[in-house]
């Protein structure tokens, strides 16, 4: 038997709104994931009162599933490229003349407002605002957009995985770029796409790159090769503030500020602030000279990985895992001044501490030997 919407949330068919309602917001409060409950449940239930809401009474086929997707999909792979190479050329089509208005709209210094792209392959709208600023609301999927000012997005921003050919590239020439509550409303860089702000600061929420296995082109059984969609975010002079760091991700700015970092991310600054609790997996962090890092949060032994790298810009290499080891109060007098003032046990890695880039060049040089006093000496007594 096919369980309904109404058997999803544990109702009669034919309840009322509020039953619905209040049925929904229990079975959410119980499955949310932030208590501890199963995510691929709170979707299910989450599905089924969107569905009841619109009149529906069970829940999509996977059939329905298939031919609602923007993504068309065929019976080989060369039929599923195809099709969606066609999707990635027509978005950026799109976007081409996206790009052309708001320049026109810029040079002019007007202000206007236009829905780009189609209900079938997804609608973003741009608004160029009287400070200059463009505004686009929706989901940016391929395509290159180069804006003269700061850009405020309410969506998320993906690259086909398809071709590279129309790979998303985002480029501010001046101003910020900014989402509009990123963290609350789940909005993520993924798949390959490059966002740059020549002048100003990047502030987003979650980035994400991406790898896949691809059959061996000379069809030897078992045989596969790794490929990347490496996601890039610069912001040469200015910051990048951004959540979790994961699969495949570059970062490139002056200063930048995460939660946390994992599997194949490489990060370049002159300044860095990790304030989560997981830095692994073939990460490398890539200070300038004159640089400083800080880990405000205090690492497990599995939050850091032993291949988590620090690289000089001198190409010097040091484990992380060997600052998570190193006491302050070792380090050489010159580099820490005021070492009393840290606990005996306080490693370098935790509660803010100030790595710079001359510590981490020398960090094997010891601390001064203190000479001793004797007990005479104490009380102004000579040995002789």
């Amino acid at each position: 038997m096919v369980e309904s919407n109404y058997d999803i949330l544990g109702i009669v068919e034919g309840s009322t709104e509020k039953e619905i309602r209040d049925a929904f917001r229990q079975l959410a409060l119980q499955f949310h994931a932030d208590r501890g409950g199963e995510n691929e449940q709170f979707i299910k239930i989450k599905q089924a009162y969107e569905d009841l809401k619109i009149g529906k009474k069970y829940p999509e086929t996977d059939v329905e599933k298939v031919r609602n997707s923007r993504v068309y999909t065929g019976d080989s792979d060369a039929d599923v490229r195809r099709k969606n190479q066609i999707i990635g050329q027509q978005l950026s089509k799109e976007m081409k003349t996206a790009e052309e208005w708001v320049a026109a709209l810029n040079r002019a210094n007007l202000t206007a407002t236009r829905l780009f792209g189609s209900k079938t392959l997804g609608e973003i709208e741009l608004e160029r605002k009287a400070n200059g600023a463009l505004s686009i609301k929706g989901n940016f999927m391929a395509g290159s957009l180069t804006y003269d000012g700061p850009i405020v997005m309410r969506g998320s921003i993906t690259s086909p995985s398809w071709t590279e050919e129309f790979q998303t590239n985002i480029h501010l020439t001046k101003g910020d770029f900014k989402f509009v509550d990123p963290i609350e409303n789940k909005y993520r860089i993924d798949n390959g796409s490059r966002i740059v702000a020549d002048q100003g600061n990047i502030i987003v929420g979650n980035i994400f790159g991406r790898k896949f296995r691809v059959e061996d082109p000379e069809g030897r059984v078992g045989i596969f090769q790794v490929r990347e969609h490496r996601t890039f975010v610069s912001a040469p002079k200015g910051k990048i503030i951004a959540e979790n760091i994961v699969n495949t991700v570059s970062l490139d700015a002056d200063s930048i500020i995460v939660l946390n970092v994992e599997d194949d991310v490489q990060i370049t600054a002159r300044e860095i602030l990790f304030y989560g609790e997981k830095l692994t997996y073939d990460s490398v962090i890539n200070l300038k000279k004159g640089g400083t890092i800080r880990f405000f949060a205090t690492f497990s032994i599995q939050g850091l990985s032993g291949d988590a790298i620090i690289q000089l810009e001198n190409g010097k290499q040091i484990r992380l895992f060997d600052l998570k080891t190193k006491k302050i109060r070792d380090l050489a007098d010159e580099f820490v001044p005021n070492k009393e003032s840290y606990a005996r046990d306080a490693t370098m890695v935790g509660h803010g501490f100030t790595i710079t880039y001359d510590m981490l060049n020398d960090l094997s040089r010891k601390p001064a030997k203190r000479q001793k006093v004797s007990w005479t000496s104490k009380f102004g007594f000579s040995k002789n």
